[in-house]
């Protein structure tokens, strides 16, 4: 399982990474991914939204179930990946390149509130017992 050390992670599995202008970008991680199986559907949130840090604001659906992803952080969406609509499976091919939405964040410090990579590593290994 590749699990990036730049990258902040959810107990949810979306990892969200700060970008240079200040923005958040926001995807599904590796586990997610292998455990949903062959993406077949995205849907974002739309433009503006503002959302709230745990708000169920996407959704992604794969051949075996759909999932919710959670935002990592309060803030407004930006963008969208409309990549995703066309071609979901490109979650299952890099979920790290594959990101889903982008958030300026109400409060950039909110990222020091999630796991770093070694932190997501001992969640994710304490799931699988």
């Amino acid at each position: 399982m590749n699990i990036p050390s730049d990258l902040k992670y959810t107990l949810s599995h979306e990892w969200a990474h700060l970008e240079a202008d200040g923005t958040v970008t926001v995807g599904i991680t590796d586990h997610a991914q292998e455990l949903l199986g062959d993406m077949v559907f995205v849907e974002n949130p739309v433009l503006g939204r503002q959302l709230k840090a745990g708000e169920e604001c996407a959704v992604v659906e794969s051949v075996k179930a759909a999932s919710d992803v959670y935002a990592p952080i309060a803030g407004e969406v930006v963008a969208a990946n409309g990549d995703l609509e066309a071609n979901p499976d490109l979650l299952n091919k890099a979920p790290y390149g594959a990101w889903l939405f982008k958030v300026k964040p109400a409060d950039a410090g909110d990222l020091g509130g999630l796991m770093d990579a070694a932190a997501y590593q001992v969640h994710v290994d304490s799931e699988a017992h």
